[in-house]
């Protein structure tokens, strides 16, 4: 027999016992039914009611037909199996009550089809509870393969997490308990495993059930949480797994399948972010967005965020064709790259980019295009200014010449009081995004942040592959800090911002506390377990050893959201940054234009050095 077979026939049976089931409840209950109401039982009425219950069997057969209750529609003995069995039950009893209430005389008592109706009805869902808890008692008995683990949490998604652990034992996880510290869970059992404890008893329900690993099942955990379980899990030489969060996963199951190792984003990130979506489906659900450096972290990330939004349409525009493939696989499970929501171009050719801006006719524009490694844009300063600072400079003119109606500059912490080319080349960019905002009619924007954990070059993967590799980990200096932000609060902060923000503010989103850079780079070695030496490097040009969101003249305003600021900043016209012949200055007087840009007013720029003149008004 084939497994097609083989698993119809398994079914065949199911349905059959089901069914069977159920007329023994009826029959059951009327004949229980008629020795209650009636004082003196005759043949006559015997043969009636065994008439109306085998009607009332063929009924609720047929209605249960209807609703798949016996064709695998639903689990058995979940709500819905229960709603469907109840909707079955009560039509079959409803149409038996009005049939033995026309004829006359009446086959039985006219109470008689709702009593056992109720009483059958009870008997099936009690019979299948009873049948599932033994099945799973069954289950759980014979499950011993796997390492035992300990899941903190025994709400919705912890169960749905030791249902798919016992469902796909190939995952290598075998649930032993339970760890909730909410009241209400002490007594708490999901498919037969229960709640062992708190958190804080981790050490002894660990020790009492040898369990080798722990899943935090909680999508939303704080970073302090996962923290803790963590510490106490090293301290007994176990492993820390997650689940990860619904915003992560884009699905709201949970899936043993869907576990990883804790990493850095989960001790410094996770916070609760208070999303308006009202606000963001008004200026996002149903327009045409496009998003530069598509393919980048931040990029494909606000893609993946902006799909859920539904947008008229979603233009993805990035010069790297992989990350194009590999932003659209990650949105539509396919990437032929054949598709119009996917752009090949580069910001820098202005003449390109206004005619995908004239064809496509984009709505909202997210800008993240932008090259962002200190150190390489220290030595290639001239490389910045063609695409931080002229590749901006096209986004805005192009977008104003076809009316876009918000505009997000995607900026970073290095532009608040500058030291590097990454800086001043990025509060270059914020200084011409609020001069088109005084000459367009739409809202135009920046949003600032820091450093966004897991992006790509970060520190968090630079650590990794050296801890993989047998060290060193190279930190520029012990008390180096950093601001840190999980890509998935970033790009939710940076759509929010885009709602709330006023046309030519800086946006500044709450980092929370800076981390030190060291001691990030100890947890990972902790969490190794390997013995790795960590070796200072000295900070590098432009490099500062403290960051900051806020320049010395901004001040920390938050009247519109808890986690974001608004900042005014001064305006730069394109003209000026244009009227700059980058082919024909050297290093130095590259430097001293971006410093120029970057303190001096547009007045003084104008007066001062001659931009803006050789171009005009038409640049």
């Amino acid at each position: 027999m084939t497994v097609l077979g083989i698993e119809s026939a398994v079914r065949g049976r199911r349905t059959a016992m089901l069914m069977a089931l159920d007329a023994l409840a009826l029959a059951a209950a009327y004949l229980f039914g008629v020795v209650v109401r009636y004082d003196v039982v005759t043949a006559d009425l015997l043969r009636n009611a065994a008439f109306v219950a085998a009607v009332a069997i063929g009924l609720h057969w047929l209605f249960g037909m209807l609703g798949r209750v016996y064709l695998g529609r639903v689990g058995v003995a979940t709500n819905e199996e229960t709603l469907v069995l109840s909707a079955a039950a009560f039509a079959a009893g409803a149409v038996v009550f009005v049939a033995n209430a026309w004829v006359d005389p009446h086959w039985v008592a006219r109470s008689l089809p709702v009593t056992a109706t109720f009483l059958a009805l009870s008997a099936m869902v009690v019979a299948r509870a009873g049948w599932r808890r033994l099945t799973l008692r069954l289950g759980l008995l014979a499950t011993v393969e796997g390492q035992p683990a300990l899941v903190v949490g025994a709400g919705a998604s912890g169960a749905r997490l030791v249902h798919s652990m016992r469902s796909h034992p190939e995952a290598g996880l075998r649930p032993v308990g339970f760890l909730d510290d909410d009241p209400w869970m002490r007594k708490r059992r999901h498919f037969g495993v229960p709640v062992l404890g708190t958190v804080a008893d981790l050490e002894r329900v660990v020790r009492a059930t040898g369990a080798t690993t722990v899943v935090v099942a909680i999508p939303s955990a704080s970073k302090e949480l996962i923290k803790a379980v963590v510490d106490c899990s090293t301290e007994l030489g176990i492993t820390t797994k997650v689940l990860p969060s619904f915003a992560e996963t884009f699905a709201s199951k949970a899936d043993v399948r869907d576990v990883r190792d804790v990493d850095m984003r989960d001790l410094l990130g996770r916070a609760a972010i208070d999303t308006d979506l009202a606000s963001i489906a008004g200026y996002v659900t149903g327009k045409r967005v496009l998003v530069t450096g598509a393919g980048g972290s931040i990029g494909s990330e606000l893609c993946r965020q902006l799909h859920r939004f539904s947008p008229a349409e979603l233009i993805m525009l990035d010069r790297d064709e992989s990350a194009l493939h590999g932003v659209q696989l990650s949105i539509h499970g396919r990437a032929l790259l054949d598709s119009p929501d996917v752009v090949l171009n580069d910001i820098r050719d202005e003449g390109a980019l206004r005619r995908v801006f004239e064809d496509r006719r984009p709505e909202v524009v997210f800008h993240a295009a932008a090259l962002k490694h200190l150190p390489m844009l220290e030595q290639y300063p001239h490389e910045a200014m063609k695409t931080n600072v002229l590749g901006t400079a096209n986004v805005l003119e192009a977008a104003n010449a076809v009316g876009v109606t918000t505009f997000v500059n995607i900026s970073t912490d290095k532009a608040a009081d500058p030291t590097s080319v990454l800086g001043y080349s990025k509060r270059a960019a914020e200084r011409l995004t609020a001069d088109m905002a005084r000459r367009a009619e739409g809202a135009y924007l920046s949003v600032r942040f820091g450093n966004v954990l897991g992006s790509r070059g970060s520190v968090l993967h630079t650590f990794t592959a050296q801890i993989e590799a047998g060290g060193p980990v190279t930190v520029v200096h012990p008390e180096v800090t950093r601001y840190f932000m999980t890509v998935e609060e970033a790009v939710q902060l940076v759509i929010q911002a885009g709602a709330i923000g006023e046309d030519g503010e800086v946006m500044i989103l709450d980092m929370g506390q800076p981390v030190k850079i060291v001691d990030m780079a100890q947890q990972l070695i902790a969490m190794s377990g390997k013995n790795i030496e960590i070796v200072y490097t000295g900070l590098r040009d432009g490099e500062k050893l403290h960051e900051e969101l806020f320049g010395s003249a901004e001040s920390d305003e938050r009247s519109k959201h808890p986690l974001v600021s608004h900042a005014h900043v001064e305006p730069l016209s394109s003209k000026v940054v244009r009227s700059f012949d980058v082919t024909e200055h050297h290093h130095l007087g590259l430097l001293q234009a971006f410093e120029d840009w970057v303190h001096g007013s547009e007045s003084e720029l104008v007066g001062a050095h001659g931009y803006g003149h050789e171009h005009g008004e038409a640049s």
